[in-house]
């Protein structure tokens, strides 16, 4: 495996301009995939964002990860993707999810599977750019040229299945952790295999987050938000690894109190409320040699890419050493 990718939101405290910069940077290092949030109201926007990165690139895929069937008509977003798609030479990616902090911070609940499942047909027949029958009328996406490639965010076993069943790719939440992976992974094969599917057919793309320092209060205190947030989704979860069943308080403890203006802030003072055990479990932290050796463990699973999750403040700096430092010593 020696596939990598970048994700990243926009900080309302930073300008859009930056996003010129780091994907430029990001395309130079060797990242083929530029992951963007779609969160209305802790992030600048998500479009603009994703088209300012395209504009800078030539062969980069970019695209949302993950936005939902809610807050934007699904016509919207086929349509702001057809344009995203012009303008990254034909590399745009449409990630999907049932939705959490756009979702509940628009005061709705995230979408039920069988929604899901069937906002993904409704993309497959807008993007034919063909007349369809959808919404009760008749419609065609005057802008389609191609089938965009749909990835979805998962993680429960739904969701997973669901995926492996009808998209062209998975956004793989969770945990850096094998044992945890595995466990999903399983989830995904019987969908492909409901579906008569090969594996070949989706790219399992699965996403992380890192902090590599000498300093290993430091470096969990850089993924603590990042582990907060996963804690806070996974308080709903009825089924998880065995192994997890642990860190139950600790979810619950996260979700009462995580306030969704900080999502992934390092400056949120609700990170505080999850363990280092659980944060050394769900992200990498720590020295150089730790997380190569992770990482290592990671690539060693039926995966297709890494994405690396890059939370605001240094992300430049964080960008360059994962591409020279961390990388090389992991496909050594």
């Amino acid at each position: 495996m020696n596939r990598w990718g970048l994700s990243m939101g926009v900080s309302p405290r930073e300008p859009l301009t930056n996003v010129t910069e780091l994907a430029r940077t990001a395309e130079r290092s060797g990242f083929e995939a530029m992951w963007f949030i779609d969160f209305q109201l802790g992030m600048k926007d998500v479009y603009a964002a994703m088209n300012i990165a395209a504009l800078a690139t030539e062969n980069m895929h970019i695209g949302s990860a993950v936005t939902n069937l809610l807050t934007r008509h699904p016509t919207v977003t086929a349509n702001a993707t057809a344009a995203l798609d012009e303008l990254s030479n034909g590399h745009a990616m449409l990630g999907l999810g049932a939705g959490w902090s756009a979702v509940y911070g628009a005061g709705y609940t995230p979408s039920k599977l069988g929604d899901l499942s069937a906002g993904i047909d409704e993309f497959r027949q807008l993007f034919t750019g063909e007349e369809q029958e959808l919404y009760g009328t008749k419609v065609r996406l005057a802008t389609a040229q191609r089938q965009i490639p749909i990835y979805m965010a998962v993680s429960q076993p739904g969701l997973l299945r669901l995926c492996g069943q009808k998209c062209d790719g998975a956004v793989l939440m969770g945990a850096a952790d094998p044992e945890f992976v595995n466990w999903q992974l399983e989830f995904i094969y019987e969908g492909l295999e409901k579906a008569g599917r090969d594996r070949k057919d989706l790219t399992i793309d699965l996403v992380v987050t890192m902090s590599a320092d000498d300093d290993e209060e430091k470096a969990l205190s850089d993924v603590r938000a990042w582990a907060t947030s996963q804690a806070a989704t996974f308080d709903v979860w009825k089924r998880m690894p065995p192994a997890w069943e642990r860190f139950r308080p600790e979810f619950a403890a996260a979700n009462s109190s995580y306030h969704l203006v900080d999502h992934l802030s390092r400056h949120a003072g609700h990170k505080q409320v999850v363990s280092d055990e659980f944060v050394k479990s769900v992200a990498l932290a720590g020295t150089v040699d730790h997380c190569v050796a992770r990482l290592k463990e990671l690539c060693e699973l039926d995966i297709d890419r890494i994405t690396f999750a890059l939370l605001s403040g240094g992300r430049l700096k964080n960008m360059e050493q994962i591409a020279t430092e961390i990388i090389p010593k992991v496909i050594a």
